[in-house]
């Protein structure tokens, strides 16, 4: 499974620590076990994937869709819930 990422994830990952670096490639592994772990959304969002989990105590999102055919991932954005759904539809 390829994984593929978008300019928004990329910037948005510059300004991570390391240890929570590691928490979302923890993630992302899960994500290529099971790419069907996250929760599919409806509506504006529709075809777009939440995963969830925790690091430190904080529950982060990830965003990301599938694309069966070609076998590939796409990251496409990452963050706590306040505001995620919103910046995710623009």
């Amino acid at each position: 499974m390829k994984i593929l990422t978008t300019p928004r994830f990329d910037r948005t990952i510059k300004k991570l620590h390391s240890q929570e670096k590691k928490s979302l490639d923890d993630a992302v592994r899960a994500l290529i076990s099971n790419p069907q772990a996250g929760e599919s959304k409806k509506g504006d969002l529709s075809g777009v994937y939440v995963y969830k989990y925790e690091h430190q105590q904080q529950l982060l999102l990830l965003a990301y869709s599938i694309d069966i055919k070609n076998e590939r991932i796409v990251l496409l954005g990452y963050g706590t819930h306040e505001n995620f759904y919103r910046d995710l539809k623009r």
